[in-house]
């Protein structure tokens, strides 16, 4: 009954202009809320949601793509620079929305359970860790040689080839482990896959020796940045420093820089996205997620749809490891445990198995819980802590509490209770794809 009148007043107020006037109130309120309070989580929370409205009001494309044009090209660098840390989580939240439209090329649209994914996104990280570094010389030199003092592989600037190179090496390792598992479904690919990242982090973890490829736990570092190209240095300088208050040091530059590169792969990445969402390829993907022998019958070629999945799928993981190592400089195991699978499996269910917009909001909502409310509620705690300050009902002294309570320390708990409250309450996701609305319309209006 609530939730009915909430959609009501929804769908009364999403129309004509007071649609556009709600837009842009969201992102003027957002953008003067983190501006004058650049430290804030919440005026932060406040602008990230303005996304959300131009998704879900009713306006024209034109206009949707102008604000969130102006959105993502100055309003978030602006405020970026000011806080670095904001820069960092929007950067993240590309990252992890690659990562998931990848995994939902194969969870989402095949229908293949893969609990390995990151396997394919240390192989993209590690592919340009290795030939971006001095680890190729490191080789020939005596183990527990340093690096400092040998020469670069490869210049920076091959970055930029390694973006294609990543690609289409991720794309070979989904088609080998594809090849081997074709015959598996459901709980038996789940564990397949699952050994399969594994055994790529215990490589990555161990292969120091006899010969260092890897230099295993200490992970690979320094790993070379492109140059700066001299127009975005000038772009930086003349649009960003007066509005920001102050130049642009170089550090800033890069991490605008790499900002705008991840923004623009996962544009490539939703437009390809779509492409095959759309396509004959992607209507067979549909089939056999619904029936393997059904779709078999109506001439599918089973195992090259889903050779094709964990290609594809891979590939996006592949550029975006890519990416990640030249913007980190460093990279070890530890960031492709087998948690890092099941974070990304969590932002596919929750947003939406199937739906493009939905898996890039499931991504958004776990990055934003991860790296901005759970580590504000603890970093509050912490100043309570430190504080004198008692709950007046009960007389309970904040320095009291116990360490054990703190909110970041329960994130996988806390992320166990939103997916079980998912299945209960929405279990097509936040944004369900719309195949899925037109499965179940027939069913919920009888």
């Amino acid at each position: 009954m609530v939730s009915s009148y909430f959609k009501e007043l929804f769908d009364k107020v999403n129309q004509g202009p007071l649609a556009y006037i709600l837009i842009t109130v969201h992102v003027i309120a957002g953008t003067y809320l983190v501006y004058t309070e650049p430290r804030s989580n919440l005026a932060f929370l406040v602008l990230i949601t303005s996304f959300m409205s131009l998704y879900f009001f009713q306006a024209d494309v034109r206009f949707k793509l102008f604000v969130g044009a102006v959105l993502a090209l100055v309003i978030i660098p602006v405020v970026g620079v000011r806080n670095i840390f904001y820069l960092e989580v929007i950067f993240q939240i590309s990252v992890f929305a690659a990562l998931a439209l990848g995994l939902n090329i194969v969870v989402g649209f095949a229908g293949l359970l893969d609990l390995g994914y990151v396997a394919f996104y240390a192989v993209g990280a590690y592919l340009w860790a290795f030939f971006g570094s001095q680890q190729f010389y490191v080789l020939h030199y005596a183990p527990g040689t340093q690096p400092s003092d040998l020469p670069f592989l490869l210049p920076g600037d091959a970055f930029y080839m390694f973006l294609l190179v990543g690609v289409v090496i991720a794309g070979l390792t989904g088609i080998l482990l594809g090849l081997p598992v074709l015959r598996l479904k459901g709980d038996y690919l789940a564990i397949v896959t699952l050994g399969f990242g594994e055994v790529i982090r215990v490589l990555a973890n161990n292969l120091d020796k006899p010969l260092n490829f890897t230099n295993g736990p200490q992970g690979i570092t320094p790993i070379q940045r492109p140059t700066m190209p001299d127009f975005a240095v000038d772009w930086f300088n003349t649009i960003f420093s007066p509005l920001v208050g102050h130049p642009i040091s170089p550090a800033d530059m890069y991490n605008l820089m790499f900002y705008i590169y991840a923004l623009i792969v996962i544009i490539v990445i939703i437009f390809v996205t779509r492409r095959l969402d759309d396509s004959k390829l992607g209507r067979a993907w549909t089939a056999v997620r619904e029936d393997e022998t059904a779709a078999i019958a109506q001439g599918i070629p089973l195992v090259r749809m889903k050779l094709t999945a964990f290609a594809v799928g891979a590939s996006f993981a592949g550029v975006m490891g890519v990416l990640l190592a030249a913007s980190r400089t460093f990279i070890s195991p530890e960031s492709f445990s087998f948690m890092q699978s099941i974070g990304v499996l969590t932002m596919v269910i929750l947003g939406g198995s199937g739906s493009i917009p939905g898996v890039i909001l499931g991504a958004a909502v776990v990055t934003t819980l991860n790296l901005q409310v759970l580590q504000g509620f603890s970093l509050y705690l912490n100043e309570l802590r430190q504080s004198d300050a008692v709950i007046p009902v009960i007389n309970f002294a904040w320095k009291d509490l116990s360490t054990q309570l703190d909110p970041a320390k329960y994130q996988k708990l806390f992320f166990g209770l939103i997916l079980i409250l998912m299945m209960i309450f929405r279990p097509a996701g936040l944004i369900p794809a719309k195949r899925r609305k037109r499965q179940v319309a027939p069913e919920e209006s009888k």
